[in-house]
């Protein structure tokens, strides 16, 4: 019997399933950089000039990324750099740079005007703009009236990951307007795949790298488990929902996506909330007058629904779920492997994708 294990928040929880029940396992595949390799990306960032670094996610290549920059410094005699991150994320900082002479600090939003800010982000992919990078990140965080004109350019009800689209050219536009630097990582779960580093607008470039290593051509099949193989893309709800933008191309017409995310931090946006509390119906989804957090990820929900069945593996309420959001909710992998082969039989065969942040099914 094949022992998968998945990620479920900041562990791994084991899928029991028989070879014969097992179709395939996907995970995110592509060369990664080896130490000195990410060295040699990084000589054309001037680390010279005064230097604040603003993480905008926590993941392990982030970690290496600027740990390498901060070697550099160390090397030639330069002050390292100071590290800035949301609240909400600052031990898991402090953690990762127990270095006395790295100062960790709270990242203050008002900062965005600072010229000495270098954002570094993991690129990922979006159903909204298609890809997930610093430009798309720093629009989310800070141009709110901006999200609605994003909103609005959106190619229809479903969500367009991995694809050049016009809501894109809101966020090149909107961080057109600030002197910053970035540092976009594309990675697996093996390591750094490649680095861009330039403007916001520029960076961007990287999705190009991203989706050579992350796609994946394996037709459609009527069972996938699909976990999003990023401890910060499932923290919440929202977050987590990417993995099945993903993941939704590879899953037949009436099938069935069961979702790994623990959510620990719970639904993560204003839309869910709002939606699961009874405050902002589905209609308003299609034309809102104001943009709200998370809302095209409602509608891309609620529209996938229609396609095929979608199942989670998770900490939330089945109120929230269950009630509100139609989702069939399980236990644990053992309850949602049960339910698999007791509904389509028991030699009903299923996809495994151990890496649905940073993958894309075709």
């Amino acid at each position: 019997m094949p022992e998968i294990w998945l990620s479920y928040g900041p562990t791994e929880v084991v899928l029991d399933i028989k070879a014969e029940n097992l179709e395939r396992e996907v995970i995110s595949s592509g060369k990664t950089l080896s130490g000195p390799e990410i060295a040699s990306k990084l000589e054309t960032v001037d680390l010279t000039k005064p230097t604040e670094i603003v993480i905008l996610e926590s993941t392990r290549a982030v970690h290496s990324v600027v740990s390498s920059l901060l070697a550099a410094c160390e090397q030639k005699a330069i002050t390292k750099p100071k590290i800035l991150v949301e609240r909400s994320n600052l031990h898991l900082a402090k953690n990762m740079f127990s270095d006395p002479s790295i100062t960790v600090s709270e990242f203050d939003n008002t900062q965005l005007t600072n010229t000495n800010l270098m954002f570094v982000g993991e690129a990922g992919f979006d159903g909204l703009f298609g890809f997930d990078t610093v430009s798309t990140k720093l629009l989310r965080k800070f141009g709110r009236e901006q999200m609605l004109e994003a909103y609005e350019k959106r190619n229809g009800s479903l969500p367009h990951p991995g694809e050049e689209v016009q809501a894109t050219e809101v966020a090149k536009k909107f961080t057109d307007g600030f002197e910053i630097s970035a540092l976009e990582v594309a990675a697996n779960s093996s390591g750094v795949v490649d680095i861009a580093s330039g403007h916001p607008s520029s960076t961007i470039s990287i999705s190009k790298s991203l989706l050579s290593s992350a796609t994946n051509e394996i037709g459609k099949h009527r069972v996938l488990f699909v976990s999003t193989g990023k401890e910060s893309s499932n923290e919440t709800l929202d977050k987590s929902l990417s993995a099945l933008w993903n993941t939704a191309g590879a899953v037949k017409e009436e099938g069935f996506a069961i979702l790994l995310a623990e959510c620990k931090n719970g639904l993560g946006s204003d839309a869910l909330h709002q939606f699961v509390e009874g405050r902002m119906t589905l209609d308003r989804l299609k034309s809102p007058a104001k943009y709200l957090d998370g809302m095209e990820n409602l509608l891309f929900l609620t529209e996938l629904q229609k396609q095929f069945k979608i199942g989670i593996v998770s900490v939330l309420p089945n109120f929230y779920t269950k009630d509100k959001l139609g989702m069939m909710p399980f236990g644990g992998t053992k309850e949602s492997l049960d339910y698999v082969l007791k509904t389509y039989g028991e030699r009903q065969k299923a996809v495994i994708v151990s890496d649905g942040a940073r993958v894309l099914l075709r």
